[in-house]
């Protein structure tokens, strides 16, 4: 067992997460466990399975269901307010189709969180996994879109997608003393992230949360600044990261299944290229 005091900070992207699914298949292959743990959206979907230790879960989830328009797509959307259906992704499939390993994913010994975004103030909640027969409700609402996902009620409170208020929570993971950070990106370094398409639809659905629209009008300027930090902390040796070489046409959601097992192996041979220079950097005093 290789444990590590650092911590491993899990991007999200919808469909793209298939290349996080690679990189930690590889990762449990090779018995690697980190201290701390951030996942968000649907980096936080494939925490779950890191923490069960469920070697190739993940794949097989985005690839069994895909056609399941109960699991994905727009009737699910239209018959329940969320196009990934609650009830099979975080029922029927853990429980009945696919089994999640709750007793070794509750055992992880490392500390885990899924990143959410608080729906009336926007700012982002780390909300720990501890025991995910219950905490599971904290992935859902990371993994909760806007304009396609129903807000996630947590003790009262709205919840939605982590990525609208920290979309890479590395500077959380520094204010918790992790002095050494694995991120693992689902975008190409040169990517930069646009003003949402969608704010006209964003402002109407949401004219009830000002600053939930603010921060969605804002989201790119901030990626972007965290994405600049990442390459100078990246360029002085600061953190590791493992991300896409090159952009890819994969979209956050993608039905195309060769497009999703191409982006998997990508991801998986990407981890097997930097293992040894990862390891010599989480090692190194």
């Amino acid at each position: 067992m290789n444990r590590y005091q650092a911590g491993l900070i899990l991007e999200g992207g919808g469909m793209k997460g298939v290349y996080t699914a690679g990189v930690l298949d590889y990762f449990m292959k090779h018995e690697v466990e980190f201290s701390s743990c951030y996942g968000v959206s649907a980096g936080a979907c494939q925490l779950c399975n890191y923490m069960s230790k469920q070697y190739k879960r993940s794949y097989r989830v985005f690839m069994n269901y895909l056609d399941d328009p109960e699991y994905f797509g727009w009737k699910s959307l239209l018959l329940t307010g969320d196009i990934f259906g609650a009830k099979m992704c975080y029922d029927t499939v853990p429980n009945e189709l696919d089994l999640f390993d709750y007793d070794t994913a509750n055992a992880y010994p490392g500390k885990c969180y899924a990143v959410i975004t608080d729906v009336n103030t926007a700012k982002p909640v780390y909300y720990p996994m501890i025991d995910l027969r219950k905490d599971m409700i904290g992935v859902r609402a990371s993994s909760s879109l806007p304009l396609v996902s129903k807000n996630v009620i947590i003790d009262g409170v709205p919840y939605l997608d982590g990525g609208i208020s920290d979309s890479i929570p590395l500077l959380k993971s520094i204010e918790d003393q992790n002095k050494k950070n694995v991120l693992i990106l689902t975008k190409a370094s040169d990517y930069r992230k646009k003003e949402s398409s969608h704010m006209r639809l964003l402002k109407i659905k949401y004219r009830a949360f000002p600053e939930l629209v603010k921060a969605m009008q804002e989201r790119h300027v901030h990626y972007n600044h965290v994405m600049d930090l990442i390459e100078e902390y990246e360029r002085d040796g600061k953190i590791f990261v493992i991300r896409p070489q090159n952009q890819n046409s994969v979209n956050r959601l993608e039905r195309d299944k060769e497009k999703l097992k191409a982006l998997y192996l990508e991801g998986y041979h990407d981890a097997k290229r930097s293992f040894k220079q990862m390891t010599q950097y989480l090692e190194k005093e």
